[in-house]
């Protein structure tokens, strides 16, 4: 949606800041999820290990659509990142990576 509709109308930066807090509150709760199906312990250790995970998934299933769906070159996906939306797009998914140890350290303190 990003790609094909915000983006062509506003930009891709104010695509990306309209995003990001949708993508990063859907993950809130699918991380809720998988901590809870995977039964992943509260450890920090255990939290940022599955965040880690995760973000690599991520970022290898960004580079495969760049470039198997959307023609560009390995270089040019990686150039991407040295834009403001390609910044804020990658605070995003470091964030989303620590939201596993977010959630654990959230229930430490209730």
């Amino acid at each position: 949606m990003r790609v094909l509709v915000t983006a062509p109308r506003f930009g891709a930066t104010v695509a990306v800041l309209l995003e990001a807090p949708v993508i990063l509150t859907a993950s809130w709760y699918a991380a809720r999820g998988c901590v809870a199906a995977f039964a992943v312990p509260p450890r920090a250790a255990a939290r940022l290990a599955m965040g880690a995970f995760a973000f690599g998934l991520t970022m290898l299933a960004e580079l495969a659509l760049a470039v198997l769906l959307f023609g560009r070159t390995v270089p040019e996906h990686f150039a991407a990142y040295r834009t403001v939306a390609g910044d804020v797009g990658l605070a995003a998914q470091v964030v989303f990576a620590v939201l596993p140890y977010a959630q654990a350290r959230r229930r430490d303190i209730r």
